[in-house]
């Protein structure tokens, strides 16, 4: 087997590879107070992470990496680096304003409460 030299000529720029895209495992549930979403996203630190919201769409982004340090060395690598992309239509029902979101041991939750109904309420009618 011969090894080929794979660097780029002196001079010349070396272009970075894209970063795989992952869409990650998502659960979605419905309880009485709203919605809520699981998502996991394991390597994603919460600075790497972004949630937009964009008309009736939630797009949630995040990057993985992971860097050995100057004592160590990879001998195997099944977590690389890459990126988590994925998203989520919001219903009408959804009180955008307060939508939260946290990030524990790799798992992504967002809770997208509900609006609240509107009580019943008489409209009194004027004379003219």
């Amino acid at each position: 087997m011969t090894e080929q030299n794979t660097a780029p000529a002196a001079g010349a720029k070396s272009e970075a590879k894209p970063l795989p895209r992952v869409s990650p495992a998502t659960d979605i549930l419905e309880r009485e107070d709203g919605f809520y979403v699981y998502m996991d996203i394991p390597g994603v630190r919460r600075e790497d992470l972004k949630i937009d919201i964009n008309e009736n769409e939630m797009l949630v982004t995040g990057r993985a990496g992971q860097a050995a340090s100057e004592k160590e060395t990879f001998l195997e690598v099944q977590f690389g680096p890459g990126e988590y992309v994925r998203a989520v239509s919001l219903s009408d029902l959804v009180d955008r304003e307060r939508i939260k979101a946290a990030l524990k041991d790799g798992v992504l939750t967002i809770h997208l409460p509900k609006l609240e109904k509107a009580a019943p309420r008489r409209i009194p009618v004027q004379s003219a």
